[in-house]
Protein backbone atom coordinates (compact mmCIF):
# COMPACT_ATOMS: atom_id res chain seq x y z
CA UNK A 1 0.00 0.00 0.00
CA UNK A 2 1.40 3.39 -1.00
CA UNK A 3 2.10 5.81 1.81
CA UNK A 4 -0.28 8.78 2.01
CA UNK A 5 1.11 11.53 4.29
CA UNK A 6 -1.27 13.30 6.64
CA UNK A 7 -1.07 16.76 8.26
CA UNK A 8 1.93 17.06 10.58
CA UNK A 9 -0.02 18.81 13.35
CA UNK A 10 -3.24 17.97 15.15
CA UNK A 11 -3.97 21.42 16.46
CA UNK A 12 -7.75 21.77 16.58
CA UNK A 13 -9.52 21.84 19.96
CA UNK A 14 -11.71 18.97 18.75
CA UNK A 15 -8.73 16.72 18.05
CA UNK A 16 -6.91 17.66 21.25
CA UNK A 17 -9.96 16.98 23.43
CA UNK A 18 -10.69 13.68 21.66
CA UNK A 19 -7.14 12.42 22.18
CA UNK A 20 -7.00 13.57 25.79
CA UNK A 21 -10.30 11.84 26.60
CA UNK A 22 -9.71 8.65 24.57
CA UNK A 23 -8.95 5.35 26.26
CA UNK A 24 -5.29 4.70 25.46
CA UNK A 25 -4.69 2.68 28.62
CA UNK A 26 -3.89 -0.58 26.83
CA UNK A 27 -1.52 0.71 24.11
CA UNK A 28 0.19 3.24 26.37
CA UNK A 29 0.69 0.65 29.11
CA UNK A 30 2.24 -1.55 26.46
CA UNK A 31 4.65 1.26 25.56
CA UNK A 32 5.94 1.32 29.13
CA UNK A 33 6.08 -2.48 29.25
CA UNK A 34 8.05 -2.56 26.00
CA UNK A 35 10.53 -0.04 27.39
CA UNK A 36 11.07 -2.25 30.42
CA UNK A 37 11.45 -5.29 28.16
CA UNK A 38 14.16 -3.84 25.95
CA UNK A 39 15.90 -1.95 28.76
CA UNK A 40 15.50 -4.33 31.73
CA UNK A 41 16.52 -3.14 35.21
CA UNK A 42 17.22 0.40 33.95
CA UNK A 43 16.45 3.31 36.26
CA UNK A 44 16.55 6.63 34.44
CA UNK A 45 17.43 9.24 37.03
CA UNK A 46 18.31 12.10 34.69
CA UNK A 47 16.75 13.83 31.71
CA UNK A 48 14.13 12.24 29.43
CA UNK A 49 13.05 13.83 26.15
CA UNK A 50 9.60 12.93 24.77
CA UNK A 51 9.28 13.98 21.12
CA UNK A 52 5.75 14.49 19.81
CA UNK A 53 4.27 14.19 23.29
CA UNK A 54 0.73 15.34 22.40
CA UNK A 55 -1.35 15.87 25.57
CA UNK A 56 1.41 14.18 27.53
CA UNK A 57 0.15 10.77 28.61
CA UNK A 58 3.41 8.96 27.76
CA UNK A 59 5.41 11.74 29.44
CA UNK A 60 3.35 11.33 32.61
CA UNK A 61 3.85 7.57 32.57
CA UNK A 62 7.63 7.90 32.29
CA UNK A 63 7.69 10.55 35.02
CA UNK A 64 5.88 8.14 37.34
CA UNK A 65 7.97 5.14 36.26
CA UNK A 66 11.21 7.01 37.01
CA UNK A 67 10.50 9.26 40.02
CA UNK A 68 14.01 10.76 40.00
CA UNK A 69 13.85 11.81 36.36
CA UNK A 70 12.89 15.06 34.69
CA UNK A 71 10.80 14.80 31.53
CA UNK A 72 10.65 17.36 28.73
CA UNK A 73 7.76 16.91 26.32
CA UNK A 74 7.88 18.58 22.89
CA UNK A 75 4.99 19.00 20.49
CA UNK A 76 3.97 21.39 17.74
CA UNK A 77 0.35 21.60 18.86
CA UNK A 78 -0.60 24.38 21.26
CA UNK A 79 -3.96 22.75 21.96
CA UNK A 80 -2.37 19.41 22.88
CA UNK A 81 0.23 20.96 25.17
CA UNK A 82 -2.34 23.11 26.94
CA UNK A 83 -4.09 19.94 28.10
CA UNK A 84 -0.80 18.44 29.25
CA UNK A 85 0.11 21.51 31.26
CA UNK A 86 -3.31 21.52 32.95
CA UNK A 87 -2.90 17.87 33.87
CA UNK A 88 0.62 18.42 35.22
CA UNK A 89 -0.75 20.97 37.67
CA UNK A 90 -3.44 18.63 38.96
CA UNK A 91 -0.97 15.76 39.38
CA UNK A 92 1.65 18.02 41.05
CA UNK A 93 4.32 17.09 38.52
CA UNK A 94 5.15 20.60 37.33
CA UNK A 95 8.57 20.44 39.00
CA UNK A 96 9.60 17.36 36.97
CA UNK A 97 7.60 17.73 33.76
CA UNK A 98 8.10 20.52 31.25
CA UNK A 99 6.20 21.03 27.99
CA UNK A 100 7.69 22.96 25.07
CA UNK A 101 5.86 23.94 21.90
CA UNK A 102 7.95 23.69 18.77
CA UNK A 103 8.74 21.80 15.59
CA UNK A 104 11.74 19.54 15.22
CA UNK A 105 14.51 19.84 14.27
CA UNK A 106 14.74 23.55 15.12
CA UNK A 107 12.98 23.78 18.49
CA UNK A 108 15.32 25.04 21.27
CA UNK A 109 15.63 22.49 24.08
CA UNK A 110 16.89 23.08 27.63
CA UNK A 111 19.57 20.34 27.65
CA UNK A 112 22.44 19.64 25.28
CA UNK A 113 21.82 15.88 25.55
CA UNK A 114 19.45 13.47 27.29
CA UNK A 115 19.69 10.19 29.16
CA UNK A 116 16.70 8.81 27.25
CA UNK A 117 14.85 9.94 24.12
CA UNK A 118 11.38 8.49 23.65
CA UNK A 119 8.67 9.07 21.08
CA UNK A 120 5.28 7.53 20.43
CA UNK A 121 3.36 8.01 17.18
CA UNK A 122 5.29 11.01 15.92
CA UNK A 123 7.20 9.49 13.00
CA UNK A 124 4.20 8.81 10.77
CA UNK A 125 3.14 12.47 11.01
CA UNK A 126 6.41 13.76 9.61
CA UNK A 127 6.67 14.70 5.95
CA UNK A 128 10.44 14.58 6.43
CA UNK A 129 11.18 11.59 8.70
CA UNK A 130 14.86 12.48 8.71
CA UNK A 131 13.97 15.33 11.05
CA UNK A 132 13.25 12.83 13.82
CA UNK A 133 16.48 10.93 13.34
CA UNK A 134 18.62 14.08 13.12
CA UNK A 135 17.04 15.30 16.37
CA UNK A 136 17.73 11.96 18.03
CA UNK A 137 21.38 12.21 16.99
CA UNK A 138 21.70 15.85 18.00
CA UNK A 139 20.48 15.27 21.56
CA UNK A 140 22.05 11.89 22.26
CA UNK A 141 25.33 11.10 23.95
CA UNK A 142 27.04 7.71 24.28
CA UNK A 143 24.64 5.24 25.93
CA UNK A 144 21.54 7.43 25.57
CA UNK A 145 18.49 5.15 25.54
CA UNK A 146 16.55 5.54 22.28
CA UNK A 147 12.97 4.28 22.21
CA UNK A 148 10.76 5.20 19.24
CA UNK A 149 7.33 3.54 18.88
CA UNK A 150 5.03 4.16 15.96
CA UNK A 151 2.36 2.74 13.72
CA UNK A 152 3.24 0.23 11.01
CA UNK A 153 1.67 0.58 7.57
CA UNK A 154 -0.55 -2.38 6.58
CA UNK A 155 -0.30 -4.10 3.21
CA UNK A 156 -3.59 -2.76 1.85
CA UNK A 157 -6.51 -0.43 2.64
CA UNK A 158 -8.78 -3.33 3.58
CA UNK A 159 -6.41 -4.44 6.34
CA UNK A 160 -6.08 -0.83 7.50
CA UNK A 161 -9.85 -0.58 7.87
CA UNK A 162 -10.03 -3.89 9.73
CA UNK A 163 -7.37 -2.70 12.17
CA UNK A 164 -9.14 0.62 12.62
CA UNK A 165 -12.49 -1.06 13.35
CA UNK A 166 -10.87 -3.57 15.71
CA UNK A 167 -8.98 -1.06 17.82
CA UNK A 168 -10.97 2.19 17.58
CA UNK A 169 -14.45 1.13 16.47
CA UNK A 170 -15.96 2.44 19.72
CA UNK A 171 -14.07 5.74 19.72
CA UNK A 172 -15.41 9.10 18.44
CA UNK A 173 -15.51 9.53 14.68
CA UNK A 174 -12.61 12.00 14.73
CA UNK A 175 -10.37 9.36 16.30
CA UNK A 176 -11.48 6.65 13.89
CA UNK A 177 -10.78 8.90 10.91
CA UNK A 178 -7.39 10.01 12.22
CA UNK A 179 -6.37 6.44 13.06
CA UNK A 180 -7.28 5.17 9.59
CA UNK A 181 -5.39 8.03 7.95
CA UNK A 182 -2.43 7.44 10.25
CA UNK A 183 -2.21 3.81 9.19
CA UNK A 184 -1.91 5.00 5.59
CA UNK A 185 0.74 7.55 6.63
CA UNK A 186 2.85 5.10 8.63
CA UNK A 187 6.10 3.58 7.40
CA UNK A 188 6.99 -0.03 6.76
CA UNK A 189 9.82 -1.63 8.71
CA UNK A 190 12.15 -1.74 5.72
CA UNK A 191 11.53 1.94 5.03
CA UNK A 192 12.56 2.78 8.58
CA UNK A 193 15.68 0.64 8.29
CA UNK A 194 16.61 2.65 5.22
CA UNK A 195 16.03 5.89 7.17
CA UNK A 196 18.28 4.65 9.98
CA UNK A 197 20.96 3.67 7.49
CA UNK A 198 20.93 7.15 6.00
CA UNK A 199 21.07 8.72 9.49
CA UNK A 200 23.97 6.48 10.57
CA UNK A 201 21.72 4.95 13.23
CA UNK A 202 21.59 1.48 11.74
CA UNK A 203 22.83 -0.02 15.03
CA UNK A 204 19.30 0.50 16.39
CA UNK A 205 16.89 -2.44 16.42
CA UNK A 206 13.59 -2.33 14.49
CA UNK A 207 10.84 -4.84 15.24
CA UNK A 208 7.05 -5.23 15.09
CA UNK A 209 5.40 -5.33 18.53
CA UNK A 210 1.72 -5.70 17.59
CA UNK A 211 -0.55 -5.94 14.56
CA UNK A 212 -0.21 -2.17 14.12
CA UNK A 213 2.90 -1.00 15.99
CA UNK A 214 6.64 -1.19 15.55
CA UNK A 215 9.54 -0.24 17.77
CA UNK A 216 12.96 1.29 17.13
CA UNK A 217 15.27 0.94 20.11
CA UNK A 218 18.83 0.74 21.33
CA UNK A 219 21.64 2.67 22.98
CA UNK A 220 23.26 5.48 21.04
CA UNK A 221 26.81 4.52 20.12
CA UNK A 222 27.91 7.37 17.89
CA UNK A 223 28.62 11.07 17.99
CA UNK A 224 25.96 13.77 17.53
CA UNK A 225 25.93 15.65 14.25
Amino acid sequence: MKRIPEPELMDTPEQAAAYAEADFEEPHSQIVSQFQRVFPNVDVSGEILDLGCGPGDIAFRFARLFPHSRVTGVDGSHEMLKLGEERAETETLTDRLTFIQGIIPGVPLPEQSYDAIVSNSLLHHLHHPEHLWSTVRAYSRPETLIFIADLMRPDNPETAREIMEKHSGNEPEVLQRDFYNSLHAAFEIEEIREQLQQADLNHLQVEPISDRHLLVWGRFDGAPF
